[in-house]
């Protein structure tokens, strides 16, 4: 039985009993100079009890437990660092008006007797507020304390990167990549991996489309690969998020509430990721941002594989996959030449270098 029919049930019972003692009041007051028409006590009873049993079954769940999953909704989006800040502001703030509630008690009446509440309400909420609205200062100061470095949001320092958690996408395991990024140690601290983002790589492995199929188990052989590195930690966690159902969303909420980045190659999930202010690592633009850079004049040697688009045009590619064209260069089919660069151009799809033969 879910939540919802059994707070009926008792929203049932519980708003009859109410209907017959309003109708056994109001039956009473009635009858006290009845008219031919006037119902009797019971009457009044049945009918008020029905509709009670009708506004218990209709409003007990809106009352009591749409309110509480909407509320447990909210704080599972709450990171552990809010709701401990959260915690200690309320403490703070009742202490405050504990402390002002005897001096304002001394006041006249009714000043006495209502400003030691307000004190309370007041002073809670204003500890709560302060306490959430500053709470990376909040835990800077306790690990300072402790001697263990803060992690925070915008720190990008050493101690951070060695102690931060990341969190990965299925598109980067399906990917393959990460493995050997990994391996070179540009990715310091532990790459944790949601249950959740183990099932979909699971459901797409299982997939009836052969190439879906094959993305799948290269993504379960990439995860092994990182399981059997020594120098890489590699974590499963079977932390979910309650009330989201798409591994997207899922992912931006966890990496709010651990306050650590999402590794993924995934356009839309980038997107998504930063309009909701959370660090997203891209393999994609790291695969951009290391090519080499090369400026017209420079030369370099480089193999005609193939034709380019124009008449005459060599294509060549460098060691990280930079397009080549080379003017005249067709002739030079399978061989290496010694060319220079006259113009570098970047594009939607990467860069692309021209570059002509060198006089002999």
């Amino acid at each position: 039985m879910s939540a919802d029919f059994i707070a009926r049930l008792i929203g049932l019972v519980i708003f009859s009993i109410l209907g017959v003692t309003l109708g056994s009041f109001l039956g009473k007051l009635a009858n006290i100079d009845p008219t031919p028409f006037t119902l009797s006590l019971e009457q009044y009873s049945f009918i008020f009890g029905l509709l009670g049993a009708l506004i218990g079954i209709i409003l007990t769940p809106y009352i009591s437990t749409r309110p509480a999953r909407a509320l447990r909704a909210y704080l599972t989006r709450l990171s552990a660092q809010v709701l401990f800040s959260a915690l200690m502001g309320l403490i703070a703030g009742l202490i405050i008006a504990v402390l002002v509630a005897f001096p304002l008690s001394q006041l006249p009446s009714p000043f006495g007797s209502v400003l030691p509440f307000i004190g309370v309400i007041v002073f809670g909420y204003l500890g709560i507020a302060v306490f959430v609205m500053r709470h990376n200062d909040l835990f800077t100061v306790i690990s300072s304390f402790s001697n263990r470095p803060a992690i925070t949001p915008g720190d990008t320092g050493t101690v951070w990167a060695q102690s931060r958690t990341i969190l990965l996408d299925t598109s980067v395991i399906i990917d393959g990549r990460i493995a050997d990024i990994a391996r070179t140690g540009f990715l310091p601290g532990t790459l944790l991996i949601p249950r959740f983002v183990l099932n979909e790589l699971q459901y797409i492995a299982d997939s009836s489309d052969s190439l879906r199929r094959h993305r799948g188990r290269r993504g379960m052989e990439v995860l092994t690969v990182l399981q059997k590195e020594p120098a890489i930690p590699v974590r499963i966690t079977d932390v979910d998020v309650e009330g989201v159902r798409e591994v997207d969303d899922k992912l931006v909420i966890l990496a709010r509430q651990m306050r650590c980045p999402i590794l993924t190659n995934d356009y839309n999930l980038n997107r998504i990721a930063e309009l909701q202010g959370v660090t997203v690592l891209n393999i994609n633009e790291l695969a951009n941002a290391v090519k080499s850079i090369l400026l017209p004049g420079e030369r370099l040697s480089v193999e005609i594989i193939q034709d380019g688009k124009e008449a005459g045009q060599g294509v060549g590619y460098m060691d990280d996959g930079t397009m080549i064209v080379v003017e005249n260069g067709r002739e030079y089919m399978n061989h290496v030449l010694d060319v220079t660069v006259t113009k570098v151009l970047q594009t939607s799809a990467g860069r692309m270098i021209f570059a002509r033969p060198d006089e002999k």
